[in-house]
């Protein structure tokens, strides 16, 4: 087992009304298509949830859309990477353009740390920037700490400048809520079988 350490306080009040089977066939196609088939296709779900409440004519105040809430600019890349991305209010295709956003921060972040920290790291570079979770773990190392493991970025989050820390870290913590226990959730297999 891999201990998620939260404490109560911490942890953001999540519903589970939004776990339907809403979607489910997008989040398992896309998740397989951009991750391979032994990722627990739930993790791009509960981001999903997360970011939007799985509505998919949602708008945020920086004019994020869609489900997986993404930029128009940022859209506009991943289409040109995957022509067959149509609409950013069609779910199908929010979903898939957010799935292999997510892709393409997972595998930036390749240095050798648990799957969970990977995760992590993955989940905050998708709401804050990869940049932004880069200076993170810069600054986490000159304050002496590894900078492979998402604890080391949380005890420099608040020194870290221009970033709405709060944000990423509750983004983080909500979609780990949202998950469950990791046992339950799939993530010891898939650790066990590929890390």
């Amino acid at each position: 087992m891999i201990p998620i350490m939260l404490e109560a306080a911490d942890i953001p009040e999540v519903t589970d009304r939004h776990w339907t089977r809403k979607y489910d066939q997008y989040f398992r196609k896309y998740s397989k298509r951009f991750f391979g088939p032994a990722i627990d296709w739930r993790w791009f779900k509960a981001q999903g949830i997360a970011e939007s409440g799985l509505r998919g004519n949602a708008r945020s105040w920086v004019n994020a859309k869609g489900i997986m809430q993404l930029m128009p600019r940022t859209f506009a890349e991943l289409k040109k990477k995957n022509p067959e991305l149509r609409n950013v209010l069609d779910p199908r295709w929010n979903i898939a353009a957010g799935i292999s956003y997510d892709s393409s921060m997972y595998k930036k972040w390749r240095e050798d740390r648990p799957f969970l920290d990977r995760m992590r790291f993955m989940l905050g570079s998708y709401n804050a920037g990869f940049r932004t979770i880069l200076r993170a773990q810069k600054l986490s190392r000159k304050y002496g700490f590894s900078g492979r493991d998402w604890e080391s970025i949380k005890s420099v989050a608040p020194k870290v400048s221009k970033w709405r820390e709060k944000e990423t870290l509750g983004y983080v913590r909500k979609i780990e809520k949202l998950m469950g226990d990791p046992k339950e959730s799939g993530l010891t297999a898939f650790v066990k079988k590929y890390w």
